[in-house]
């Protein structure tokens, strides 16, 4: 071993050991590796910032804008209307939408497609009165699975057709994957038409209408009498009155207006406030606070008009880019710099409705928001939270229309004819979009993870290194021992598996980035066509689906379908060995070893 190898082999270890510690984001882990490899020599510093250039970065940039430009062409919604009435049963509606997330995802990023659906497939459990936890796994297994399918659909795909590039000097291609892809996709679909049966019953936690009754529980009006402390105190006095344990969800004055206060609102005589806290907690309020129960009086100056109707719920789950994980509805200020309140929080099948403001969100929680209608859509997409459904939900109207489908496929045709790269594909597509108006510039910059941007840009160059040092040929040499005990096609089984098993601990991109060299090098020593190995290597890591902190799909969905970490499991154990035996079989017909 070289004294680079060595070095290059402590960069991996230090960067596997922070992934699998999992206390800093991964963009933050990725530029700490990028750090050490540069410090220590492993990475020369006029390639320490080549990644940031590469054609990954620029191919995920543009995948995500387009998917954003399709999920508010309304397109979905306009083909699934119709089918609303007639999927009367749990498995009809598994077969249609866990289908078209899969089709959807080979074109569009698959937590992109995912959202999409999410909103529906609630509709529709709620129509035949199910529970989403029925309808939710499936849905984001089945967005993983199509993504197999073409180059663009993950990005697993995108980056190993890099490494095939700089073997080979020839990329994959759009439709390689499409054989094998296919077949892993039907057979996981089929599994998961009918294997949602394995999945527990259970309630999303704020999904249901006994949830949104639950809440109401728990929401109480009170006056503001003359002789109260509280007269021409704050908001904030109110709250800290009470310790924590009341939020004010909205006020009414001004014959009937309500409003969402600040906490640095003065409150005044006869105000009616509608308060946020359990019995025992109102009774200590009423009496500290010197406040009344509002009964007819003041309520009944908004025209005889319920509390919600100027004023609107909406659910919605906490998406992975959200400001708002790690902090809590307190210390980010939610009703004085958005106007909006959070009613109750939803987290592993179980619901919160007091002492919201100290709870930490998560991501994957699913909150009930209130708030102004007209500014709903604007303070969801600064927060990054996903939409999941308003009280007495429709669906939703299509935004404007466009053409965001024709200029995807057109884009797709000239790819796969080879006039034009991916990269420069893609992004004429996206900016095609943009300027177009088929979504705003600042839709286009929100719609881009840049987290994940930022750790394909850290970490190509670790990865480059790690296979020009030759650190990825020791790797190689240590499982072509292994290999050499097995028949050739093991080799292929051994790769798959050890991405899959990978991926939970590291994002998926992150394990590709790793594995991939190491991949081609074991190809080398043994004589074999790297081509499976390396699809063996993105089919694993695109495919996660046994734990919820894997990919994001997975972690979206389980406020929403109010799963436990267990229940991944029982639909997930299955698929994963169908996978592997399904996709190994047609790597090697479709991709022989030799």
């Amino acid at each position: 071993m070289t004294h680079e190898q060595f070095l290059s082999m402590a960069v991996l270890a230090v960067t596997l050991g922070l992934f699998i510690w999992d206390r800093l984001r991964y963009d933050v882990v990725a530029l700490i590796s990028l750090l050490a490899a540069i410090v220590t020599g492993v990475v020369p510093m006029a390639k320490a910032f080549t990644g940031f250039s590469d054609q990954i970065v620029v191919v995920v940039a543009s995948a995500l804008v387009i998917s954003k430009a399709l999920s508010l062409s309304g397109t979905v919604e306009r083909l699934l209307e119709p089918l609303a009435h007639r999927l009367t049963t749990t498995t009809r509606q598994a077969a249609v939408l866990v289908g078209a997330v899969t089709a959807l995802s080979a074109f569009m990023k698959n937590i992109g497609a995912l959202a999409i659906f999410m909103p529906v497939a609630l509709q529709f459990s709620r129509r035949i009165k199910a529970s989403p936890s029925r309808l939710m796994m499936p849905l984001a297994f089945g967005s993983l699975l199509g993504g197999v399918m073409t180059l663009i659909g993950t990005s697993p795909n995108i980056i190993v057709s890099r490494v095939r590039e700089d073997l080979t000097g020839q990329p994959f291609s759009m439709f390689d994957f499409f054989p094998v892809g296919a077949g892993i996709a039907v057979t996981g679909l089929i599994f998961l038409i009918f294997g949602w049966r394995l999945l527990p019953e259970r309630r999303s936690p704020t999904s249901s209408a006994e949830g949104e009754l639950h809440i109401r529980d728990y929401l109480t009006e009170v006056r503001l009498l003359p002789n109260s402390p509280l007269v021409d105190g704050t908001v904030g006095d109110l709250e800290a009155l009470s310790g924590g344990a009341v939020t004010v969800a909205a006020l009414i004055r001004d014959k009937g207006q309500r409003y969402i206060p600040g906490e640095h609102w003065r409150l005044l005589q006869d105000d009616i406030i509608i308060v946020e806290t359990d019995p025992e907690n109102l009774k200590k309020l009423l009496a500290a606070g010197k406040l009344e129960i509002a009964t007819g009086g003041g309520a009944a100056k908004g025209a005889g008009m319920e509390p919600w109707e100027e004023l609107v719920l909406m659910e919605t789950v906490v998406a992975p880019s959200s400001p708002l994980i790690g902090c809590t509805i307190k210390d980010f200020r939610l009703r004085s710099r958005f106007g909006v309140n959070v009613l109750a929080l939803g987290r592993g099948g179980r619901q919160f409705v007091t002492q919201l403001r100290q709870i930490p969100i998560q991501v994957g929680d699913v909150m009930v928001v209130q708030g102004p209608g007209n500014a709903m859509a604007t303070v969801l997409a600064d927060l990054a939270c996903l939409p999941l459904a308003y009280r007495n939900l429709a669906f939703d109207k299509p935004r404007r229309f466009n053409l965001a489908v024709p200029i995807l496929m057109i884009a797709i045709l000239l790819i796969s004819l080879e006039v034009v790269t991916v990269a420069v594909g893609f992004f004429a597509a996206a900016v095609i979009m943009v300027v177009t108006r088929h979504l705003s510039l600042r839709e286009a910059y929100e719609a881009i993870d840049w987290p994940i941007l930022v750790m394909l840009g850290a970490l190509i160059p670790v990865s480059d290194a790690i296979q020009s040092t030759g650190a990825s040929d020791l790797i190689a040499g240590g499982l072509a021992s292994l290999a050499a005990t097995l028949p050739a096609e093991g080799t292929v089984v051994m790769m798959l598996l050890a991405a899959m098993l990978l991926t939970p601990f590291l994002n998926n991109a992150a394990t590709v980035l790793v594995m991939a060299p190491i991949a081609a090098s074991l190809a080398q020593k043994l004589g074999l066509n790297a081509d499976p190995l390396l699809m063996a290597v993105a089919i694993g890591a695109a495919c996660d689906f046994l734990t919820p902190i894997g990919h994001q799909c997975n972690t979206l969905v389980m406020g929403p379908g109010g799963y436990k970490f267990g229940d991944y499991w029982r639909l997930g154990l299955p698929l994963s060995i169908m996978v592997v035996v399904m996709g190994s079989s047609l790597l090697l017909l479709f991709w022989p070893l030799k």
